[in-house]
């Protein structure tokens, strides 16, 4: 008789133990990987027009497709995660992630490389995935910090980014960044398939396809006007006609949203004050925090004529960004225990004031390195307050069906709190300039009003952070937490 057949290996599952221990860090370093493929096509701009044969306004777009795409994905593919499986969806996004690397890798043409850079930015809608699934699997006592860690992920990607991208393009092809990018996406996209458990919780239904057309038609509308508006003209009939736009397809939007069985956002959740304060928070939040990278990368490089400047090199610069993303890092813990301490919303407060004292250093002195250093440290601890506390006041406010979904909404507000912020910054830096051998560049008094402007913002959101409801008994018990989801309905 013949032999029976060999069978065939299977590999061997996770232990529960490992995978616990493993989930954590696993997510967390895809969300360090979203932020880092949002950063590190910066240290190219300059040099892509030449290297691509293309125009700088057409090589602008590389950064436009990838805040365009991340708007419209991320609250898209946080409702598709709440539906068919939030592990199954967060392995789409860092497939898309990956991919958009190796075409970029693949390419000196400008077109298939904006494509590409519009795949990448599938990927931010890891983070709110991420911290769904957290709350999904592990024990109440650990999701607290396990969420801030996931949220002060986009400010370590970010610093890590910037001086690894400006390593590599000096040292070596600029091909060779998307090859190590594309590497790093596939060994999180191995790591995330191989540890992370697909959660049970869904919310089953019909995926809301004309809500999903609506919003990305509207947010297409909106951010493109706000992130062309300098260049275009912010009265010129492009922008106006892409506000009115926006604003009567959103109103539209809406409108779909609060008479369909299965909206794709729920608003009447969405606008309760548990809910609704968090995200105007995020929106605030994220223009306070993004402020601090735009301008100080800026800052730091100008001329040292200018009698502010540190004439630093690209690579020099990215070394100065990098402590912000440690301290952000090693702050999550602390951001955690004051959230457990004193519940979020004080924590969310405390990082707006901390934001704002950020600023006014930055104000005070912005001609030193070590007082650079400094005041951006100070704004690096307030974002790793505030934005690991805003997932928790959603974690609490939701049931644990919507989370996905929700979350990708407050990210969302942040990534429009970005690009708000990059085109107020942009108009300030354009109409405080002076001419310093032969070029215009901004003044240091341009330089302090944005960064007094951040801060006035920061402080909004701490006023925001105050208006939200707070539930006495959970937060004085230590806030048990965000596993327990807090009644949705605004107080």
């Amino acid at each position: 008789m013949d032999a029976a057949p060999a069978p065939i290996p299977v590999p061997a599952p996770v232990p529960p133990r490992l995978r616990e221990r493993l989930t954590v860090p696993v997510l967390a370093f895809g969300g360090i990987l979203m932020a880092v493929m949002q950063t590190v096509v910066v240290p190219l701009l300059p040099d892509l027009p030449r290297l691509t044969g293309a125009s700088p306004a057409a090589v602008s777009w590389m950064v436009t497709a990838t805040l365009l795409a991340g708007a419209v994905l991320t609250p898209v593919l946080g409702r598709a995660g709440d539906m068919y499986g939030k592990r199954r969806v967060l392995l789409i996004a860092l497939g898309l992630m990956t991919a958009g690397s190796v075409l970029c890798a693949l390419t000196s043409d400008i077109r298939v490389l904006i494509a590409a850079r519009a795949l990448q930015g599938a990927a931010a809608a890891v983070v709110p995935l991420s911290i769904s699934i957290l709350r999904d699997e592990l024990p109440p006592h650990r999701t607290g910090s396990a969420v801030a860690l996931m949220s002060s992920t986009v400010g370590i990607g970010a610093a890590l980014g910037l001086p690894l991208a400006a390593l590599i393009v000096q040292y070596a092809n600029w091909h060779a960044m998307f090859w190590a990018t594309g590497a790093l996406g596939a060994l999180g996209l191995a790591l995330a398939w191989w540890t992370v458990r697909e959660s049970p919780v869904r919310s089953p239904g019909r995926f809301d396809a004309l809500g999903t057309a609506g919003l990305a038609a509207g947010l297409i509308c909106l951010l493109l006007g706000v992130s062309q508006g300098g260049q275009w003209g912010w009265g010129s009939a492009r922008v106006t006609g892409l506000f009115a736009g926006a604003a009567v397809i959103l109103a539209l939007w809406a409108w779909h949203q609060l008479h369909t069985a299965r909206p794709l956002v729920d608003l009447r959740l969405a606008v309760g004050r548990r809910v609704g304060l968090p995200h105007v928070a995020a929106l605030f939040t994220g223009f306070a925090f993004y402020a601090n990278s735009l301008v100080t990368a800026q800052l730091v490089q100008a001329p040292v004529a200018t009698g502010y400047g540190l004439g630093l090199s690209i690579v020099a610069t990215g070394l100065v960004m990098l402590p912000s993303g440690v301290i952000m890092l090693l702050f999550s813990p602390v951001s955690a225990r004051v959230s457990a301490a004193r519940g979020p919303r004080t924590t969310l407060a405390i990082g707006g004031v901390v934001l704002a004292l950020g600023y006014a250093v930055r104000i005070a002195d912005s001609t030193d390195l070590w007082v650079v250093l400094v005041g951006a440290a100070v704004v690096s601890t307030g974002t790793t307050l505030a934005y690991s506390a805003l997932p928790t006041l959603i974690l609490r406010a939701v049931p644990s069906h919507a989370t996905a979904s929700a979350n990708g909404v407050n990210v969302l507000m942040r990534t429009i709190g970005q690009a708000v912020s990059s085109a107020a910054v942009a108009a300030v830096l354009v109409h405080h300039t002076t001419r310093v051998g032969g070029a215009e560049v901004p003044t240091l008094g341009g330089y302090q009003l944005a960064f007094a402007m951040a801060g006035t913002v920061a402080l909004v959101a701490t006023a925001v952070a105050l208006a939200v409801p707070s539930d006495t008994a959970r937060e004085s018990a230590g806030a048990a937490v965000p596993g327990q989801a807090a009644p949705a309905k605004g107080a």
